[in-house]
């Protein structure tokens, strides 16, 4: 399904000799110091410091003296689960499908921490929200197909136009959900989605639920382009532009599918300098421990498939391979991090036992059994892997 959107990169040489637009970018020194739609520290760029998401983070433990006074003093473990959603194009079906399945199983945890991105970041804020909202990811899942999406639209950087999309996302992303975003922020959970930023080429993580916590327009317009922006692919989607400020001059940005950078996220690469933080306020996190559940919504695992000798066919197989050995470097990335913090890692994804012909890059019929598949296995307690794909064992606890 993603492989059947990304052949069209192909045809991105066929577009090189287009007349540009000039844009006014933002220089590189002022990335991090930018006001987007009027609103400061609201982001983090991956690989790159963060004191703004430091600083939350460290309020966020002072808050949780009473609720787990182990932090400071010795006493009982604390345990918290966090969840980070991949990208995926239609194959998110299975991870809403996945999420409906565990909601009925009854295990299915509070989520202290969500991040999403593409597909992932339509599914995290109602995956944020809780099984209230299972019917509503149900829907977008099963219910649209490509023509609900994208519409034919050549135009100087996209191949079609994301006004259906951008319709959908304001739909479901309305006045009353970034409402439940903001009371569940203020209580101390956190939800992050992400984007790429196109000409620093990094993952862009932006905090959802302080935006929706501003409640003004800006905040609704900003929470919906930033969706739009993180399943926007590049060449066949067009980029979305953020409107922001520096100083007294007002920049362009241009942001695309957060899948370009990672696919999957969590928020280790901006929180640097943390554990020295914590040591001088004698936080102890030895005494917390914590489940990460990631939904992958792809295939883990290589799937062997005849290329016929053509150049569709050729750029179709080979983006969907880079993307594939991609997703599977995050997942490692993201084990070694919770072996190394002593979390309990857990992985979702698709299994290669079922494979499905698309007749189209979101055919509702293969979404429907993607959706049927996920609910099913999690319905029944979703067998959780320990480890990354082509791990044969857990390097951390092997005798």
């Amino acid at each position: 399904m993603m492989k059947k959107i990304y052949f069209l990169i192909t045809f991105v040489f066929l577009l090189s000799g287009c007349a540009t637009i000039t844009r006014h970018a933002v220089p590189e020194n002022l990335l991090t110091s930018v006001r987007v739609f009027g609103m400061r520290d609201i982001r983090a760029f991956s690989g790159m410091p963060s004191e703004s998401f430091k600083n939350d983070f460290l309020d966020l433990l002072e808050e949780e003296k009473e609720n787990c006074p182990s932090l400071f003093n010795k006493g009982i473990i604390c345990n918290y689960s966090m969840l980070a959603i991949s990208g995926g194009a239609a194959n998110g079906a299975y991870g809403a499908g996945l999420l409906n399945g565990w909601s009925k199983e009854g295990t299915r945890p509070v989520f202290k921490i969500v991040t999403g991105i593409s597909t992932g970041a339509i599914i995290a804020p109602f995956a944020f929200l809780g099984s209230s909202y299972d019917e509503r990811v149900k829907e977008f899942y099963t219910r649209y197909s490509t023509k609900d999406i994208v519409q034919a639209g050549l135009s100087r950087n996209a191949l079609t136009s994301t006004k259906p999309l951008e319709c959908l996302i304001n739909q479901y992303a309305d006045e009353q959900l970034l409402k439940e975003i903001a009371v569940e922020h203020k209580k101390g959970r956190r939800l992050y989605i992400g984007t790429t930023n196109l000409d620093a080429q990094r993952l862009v993580i932006w905090d959802m639920g302080k935006i929706a916590s501003v409640g003004d327009d800006n905040a609704i317009r900003l929470f919906r382009k930033i969706i739009l922006a993180s399943v926007s692919i590049p060449v066949a989607f067009p980029p979305v532009y953020f409107t922001v400020e520096a100083g007294d001059k007002t920049y362009n940005e241009m942001h695309v599918d957060g899948g370009m950078t990672k696919q999957v996220f969590f928020l280790y690469d901006v929180l640097q300098g943390f554990d020295k933080a914590l040591k001088e306020k004698s936080v102890d996190l030895s005494r917390v421990k914590y489940n990460i559940y990631i939904i992958r919504n792809g295939y883990s695992d290589p799937i062997y498939k005849e290329v016929p000798d053509r150049m569709s066919s050729i750029a179709e197989r080979s983006v969907d391979t880079m993307m594939s050995a991609q997703g599977a470097g995050d997942l490692y990335q993201i084990y070694l991090f919770t072996k190394v913090s002593k979390g309990n890692f857990n992985l979702a994804y698709i299994p290669t036992t079922n494979v499905y012909n698309s007749k189209e890059p979101f055919d509702v019929a293969v979404m429907q059994k993607l959706f049927n598949l996920g609910f099913e296995q999690a319905e029944h307690g979703y067998p959780w892997r320990k480890i990354p794909p082509g791990m044969e064992k857990d390097l951390f606890n092997s005798k």
